[in-house]
């Protein structure tokens, strides 16, 4: 199915309205994963044309991604990566740790951004940062959609490095399923228990009475709100 292609539009909006000059792109990957940190990619672009075929990251085959990801390391004029790990999001609850993440992403870059355009409906970078929320921004503004890709390929990276066929954890798949409840993941986390890598406060401990002693209380009923949000799905 052919998907239009992301645009400078909300960036060109922002930079009339607000007199930004630099606006980067944010997005994040790993949210409703159980096992590895959540990404954040603060990607800025100026207003030139991207690389053929740019778009949300889940609309690209893992193939295509691995291609086009360091060709917009390449094109961007400067992106940063900010990572919060699992014991950060039990910790803190999903909101706090995406917040975390995104601070280090933007704080990686070689200039302050004066706007953000952070993906989705919710805020939660907040100030002192000026933020326009854009839903499936990550599939209709240009540095978001590069944000995309860049952090889906380099989270994707690092969980394939840790599950590893030689590895420790190998039986985990995590090069497949990139910390997300695949069957073989779930199967592994019944054997063999929570790695140092999960999120020990989510729910799907609730389903292994072998492993339910390691589970970690959740700070806030608003962070279980959001965290059992994304729990479900699949997003490799």
């Amino acid at each position: 199915m052919p998907y239009e292609p992301p645009t400078h539009t909300v960036e060109r909006s922002l930079r009339a309205t607000t007199g930004a000059k630099t606006v980067a792109g944010v997005d994040e990957v790993g949210r409703g994963a159980w096992a590895g940190p959540v990404t954040v990619c603060a990607a800025v672009t100026g207003l030139r044309r991207p690389p053929a075929g740019l778009t949300d990251s889940k609309l690209i085959s893992p193939k295509r991604r691995a291609e086009l990801a360091p060709l917009l390391e390449r094109w961007v004029t400067a992106f940063g990566l900010g990572d919060a790990s699992a014991q950060e999001i039990d910790e803190l609850g999903m909101t706090a740790a995406l917040r975390l993440a995104a601070v280090r992403a933007l704080e990686a870059l070689p200039v302050r951004p004066d706007a953000v355009i952070l993906d989705g409906k919710h805020d939660y970078l907040g100030r002192p940062w000026q933020v326009r929320t854009v839903i499936k921004g990550d599939q209709s503004c240009i540095p978001v959609a590069a944000a995309s890709v860049i952090a889906k390929v380099h989270r994707d990276t690092m969980m394939a490095e840790l599950g590893a066929d030689s590895g420790k954890y190998a039986d985990f798949a995590f090069g497949a399923n990139a910390g997300y409840p695949s069957p073989v993941h779930r199967a592994a986390l019944e054997e063999w228990g929570p790695t140092p890598h999960h999120r020990l406060s989510w729910s799907y401990l609730d389903a292994l009475p072998k492993w339910q002693h390691l589970k970690k209380v959740r700070i806030s009923a608003e962070a279980a709100a959001l965290e059992s949000g994304g729990q479900l799905g699949f997003d490799f």
